[in-house]
């Protein structure tokens, strides 16, 4: 086992144990020359039983079979490290939880949620499916999907993944978790394939929407509407179908799986016309009448009216409460109302960040308020300026990252507010201020998410003028703003720039005349500035004391 503060290769320092299984362990580590975290696998080789020979072969080959594999929602293998009685495998550290860990704590998730993670997870296993030769993962399950704060999802864990071999009768090793494999992993049944890949994938989305892990009794796959009969008719056929036993009963391609998810309104018509008939037959025997239809239009409209009153109460009652947890819960009330009015999202919002802090039980809670709803809240009118203020509580509040050690976990906010800014760019009106500022706000957190990936590659030439020109848009912008932490933060971040890239920065073609002026203005306007806390006058007193080193990169680059 690799100790705490071991330097692998003279530049993996070993940070804690993450994860551990078997014969391997997982660790974090900190990449001291690019100053970027990555998961380290380690694998021990002392052992000469058959189970450890599989356990080494099998990792030798998913890093083997990884390393040429680039995929969103796959990570990455960056290097493989073999000692003589242990293996390295340095990968993509993935920040998030298992599903398997949302299922433990929130149970069933919303439809609309999940049939978004399958699409996903449709896609990259195609990408799988259609690499030379096939891909089979043959793992599918909760605990092998990652949620990440941004809400995507990434397959982990290749350990009994393998390559398709056309001529084989069958695979040599029966592997795979009970209750999500398909029955040909455990041999007997012939050679494992796509159609393999889906039934587990069936069995996932099963336990996603339900809650009922296939693991425990009864054993037995029910309908997922036997558990919950709101879910959709066209999903049960669609999960039916990937978990049939003989897999050439099953969905022959992701890709044909996609399409039917997309296509669940087809897939439900057959259940609504039957539906009809019967509320038209019901109607038909009890003959209602048109005074009892227009006794139904006045209730309607009193419910509504009732309805209304109700949620203006509620939303008077959350402004207006003493402590952060009335608020919240006063705000939930009115959501239960009208689901899809931004207003007590907001309100939610600002209760959370009003102590200049987002904490990752205050997202956790958010999401289970709003992921239900999210679907069509993004039809709703002013979707744009909710995803906009969300996006900002990510960037400026979110604490997820933060340690005793490192109190700066500026990148992690930025990449993790990616999402809702490219929400708001995408509902919102490009005239608008806010458009403009989530348009920034976006194209630097994918900066951020992509340059170390293009400095490896060697391809990030032309990144660093682009993030310029985005580090002024955001000064531009941040001036409109009335908070002082908002604005800090972003000077602050735009010295960072200078002095981390000032190089790369003359590189792409910013005179240095340019960079002197956005220095020179930063500077100027945070000494201008009056704080009104202990944390702003320091965040002040932090910025201007880099002044000279800023200068001097700028000086060094030109």
């Amino acid at each position: 086992m690799a100790e705490i503060g071991t330097v692998v290769e003279g530049k993996y320092e070993i940070l804690k144990l993450i994860g551990k299984g078997g014969m391997s362990k997982v660790y974090l580590a900190m990449d001291n020359n690019l100053n970027k975290q990555w998961a380290i696998k380690e694998i021990v080789k002392e052992a000469r039983d058959r189970n450890n020979e599989v356990i080494v072969q099998s990792a030798i080959a998913e890093a083997n079979m990884m390393k040429k594999l680039d995929h969103p929602c796959l990570p990455r293998i960056v290097d493989i490290i073999n000692h003589d009685n242990v293996i390295y495998v340095v990968m993509d550290y993935i920040e998030g939880e298992p599903l398997s860990k949302v299922l433990q704590q929130e149970g069933a998730q919303p439809q609309e949620v999940v049939l978004e993670w399958a699409e996903s997870l449709c896609g990259v296993l195609d990408y799988l499916h259609n690499q030379t030769p096939p891909i089979i993962y043959r793992d599918m399950k909760p605990a092998n999907v990652m949620l990440q704060p941004n809400g995507n999802v990434k397959l982990i864990d290749f350990g009994i993944a393998r390559e398709y071999k056309e001529f084989n009768l069958e695979d040599t090793v029966s592997l795979g978790t009970k209750g999500y494999a398909a029955p040909e992993q455990f041999g007997g049944r012939g050679q494992t394939d796509r159609r393999t890949d889906i039934y587990c994938l069936g069995v996932t989305l099963y336990h996603l929407l339900t809650g009922h892990n296939p693991c425990d009794p009864p054993y037995e796959l029910y309908p997922i509407r036997h558990w919950n009969p709101n879910l959709s008719a066209g999903l049960e056929n669609i999960i039916i179908k990937c978990t049939q036993l003989n897999p050439e009963d099953r969905f022959d391609s992701c890709a044909e799986l996609l399409y039917a998810l997309r296509h669940l309104d087809e897939s439900d018509e057959g259940h609504r016309k039957k539906q009809k008939r019967k509320i038209a037959l019901f109607f038909g025997m009890i003959g209602i009448s048109l005074a009892c239809a227009s006794l139904g239009v006045v209730f309607n409209y009193l419910k509504n009216k009732l309805n209304k009153s109700n949620f203006d109460n509620y939303m008077i009652v959350a402004q207006t409460s003493v402590t952060d947890e009335e608020k919240v819960e006063n705000y939930e009330k009115a959501i239960g109302i009208k689901p899809y009015s931004v207003e007590p999202y907001i309100g939610i919002v600002d209760t959370y960040k009003s102590d200049a802090s987002f904490t990752i039980e205050e997202e956790n809670n958010f999401k289970r308020i709003i992921n239900p709803n999210l679907v069509s809240l993004r039809e709703s009118k002013d979707y744009d300026k909710l995803a906009y203020e969300i996006g900002k509580t990510y960037w400026y509040y979110y604490e997820y990252g933060r340690t005793e050690e490192d109190d700066d976990n500026q990148i992690t906010r930025m990449k993790s507010s990616i999402q809702w800014f490219h929400d708001a760019v995408q509902y919102g009106e490009p005239e608008s201020d806010d458009y403009r500022l989530s348009s920034t706000y976006e194209q630097i957190g994918l900066f951020y998410k992509n340059i170390t990936v293009s400095v490896n590659e060697a391809s990030d030439k032309g990144m660093y003028i682009e993030y310029f020109n985005n580090l002024t848009s955001l000064l531009s912008g941040i001036d409109l703003e009335q908070s002082e932490m908002l604005k800090l933060e972003a000077y602050k971040l735009c010295m960072n720039s200078l002095e981390t890239y000032a190089y790369k920065i003359a590189s792409d073609g910013v005179s240095k005349e340019s960079e002197i002026q956005m220095l020179e203005g930063i500077i100027s306007k945070v000494e201008e500035m009056e704080t009104t806390s202990e944390k702003t006058e320091r965040m002040k007193e932090e910025i201007l004391e880099r002044n000279e080193s800023a200068r001097e990169a700028i000086e060094k680059a030109y």
